[in-house]
């Protein structure tokens, strides 16, 4: 059975379209405090979290026109890593370009290119970014022949050539995760199933594994890492059930229950009542944001959705969590506006503060 597609090239690399956000472009700094990342005008803009909660910006971390793509990474060493596709050479190429942000608050690096996965040419797909234990970064893009290139960077400075990871007629837009041992992988779906590239020796390129068959809706990917230390892949079946994936867990894809909606899927891990759960994210069919969340790695419990905040024509959300493990919210909204809440303190189950906007 053919994987329907979500993710129309046009709208992928188009310059006239809303941002499209790959990763946890939502950090949090080593003292606690978020940062959030948009591209916008041919830039990455930033907005930073100050001590009192309040939001500054934002503030131009540069870019030289790049397209309105960003996929974002972040370490153990909470250094955040940019990537994003600039224009380049003949009329339609693009190439891939990077960055790092050691600190909140402070600038980034200057952006650097780092090629495309077929040397060059044009839009093949939308870069996603993983850092392992070492604070290496790995850019997985999508090749002309449809399957699967990275590029990584040597723990001597500079980055290996592209490696070609092969596979065909996969998702356009991946996704990356480190696991618990500090390994990368990278999650894709094909036309006729799931497909993973995984790390099993540190600074090692990836293994393409055996196509597994399933039944998936493309660009509706996320993935998390358990308390095992194992990734977890998100995903929409044909039937717009949610489904999950964890093979070092010899979890099959297991249906957890319907979408909210049709859209692409985001993930996390925080607290509620003092136990460790798994929060999904989806903008619902009314254009308002569905959360559902279940006690992590117990995928049996399945999930049910709630609502919240106001319909929107357009919503990409972000989750992650705080120092205390609540969970934080921020979404895109219209394409230019972010907003965000946070999971009430001291209230029993997944309470959320009000919506607010960041500037």
């Amino acid at each position: 059975m053919a994987n329907r597609s979500q993710v129309p090239a046009a709208r992928s690399h188009g310059s006239t379209t809303a941002p499209v956000l790959q990763g946890p472009w939502l950090t949090r700094g080593e003292e606690g405090r978020f940062s959030a990342y948009l591209p916008r005008d041919g830039e990455v803009v930033r907005w930073t979290e100050g001590p009192d909660g309040a939001w500054s910006g934002p503030v131009s971390l540069g870019g030289g026109g790049l397209t309105p793509f960003l996929a974002v990474g972040q370490g153990a060493d909470r250094y955040v890593h940019l990537v994003g596709l600039r224009p380049a050479g003949d009329e339609g190429h693009v190439e891939v370009v990077h960055t790092v942000q050691f600190q909140t608050g402070r600038p980034a690096l200057e952006w650097r290119a780092i090629g495309h996965s077929n040397v060059k040419g044009p839009w093949t797909g939308n870069p996603a970014v993983a850092v392992d234990a070492q604070g290496r970064a790995y850019v997985f893009m999508r090749n002309g022949g449809g399957g699967i290139s990275v590029r990584a960077q040597k723990d001597t400075g500079g980055w290996h050539p592209w490696w070609d990871l092969h596979g065909s007629r996969t998702d356009p837009s991946p996704v990356a995760v480190t696991n618990g041992s500090g390994l990368v992988e990278l999650y894709s779906s094909h036309a006729k199933g799931l497909a993973r590239y995984v790390q099993r020796e540190p600074g090692a390129k990836p293994i393409r594994e055996e196509l597994l068959p399933a039944s998936v809706t493309m660009g509706t990917l996320a993935a998390t890492t358990g308390p095992s230390g194992h990734a977890t892949l998100f995903y929409l079946d044909e039937d717009g059930r949610v489904c999950a994936w964890s093979p070092e867990r010899s979890l099959e894809p297991t249906p957890l229950g319907d979408a909210a909606g049709t859209g692409r899927l985001a993930a996390t891990r925080c607290l509620i009542d003092g136990f460790d759960c798994t929060v999904l994210a989806q903008q619902a069919a009314d254009g308002r944001l569905a959360l559902a969340a279940y006690p992590s790695e117990q995928e049996a419990e399945g999930i049910h959705w709630s609502e919240t905040g106001d319909a929107q024509d357009g919503l990409a959300a972000v989750l992650t969590r705080g120092l205390d493990g609540r969970l934080v919210a921020m979404a895109l909204v219209g394409g230019n506006a972010l907003i965000t809440t946070r999971q009430k303190a001291a209230a029993d189950g997944l309470l959320l503060e009000g919506w607010r906007s960041i500037g």
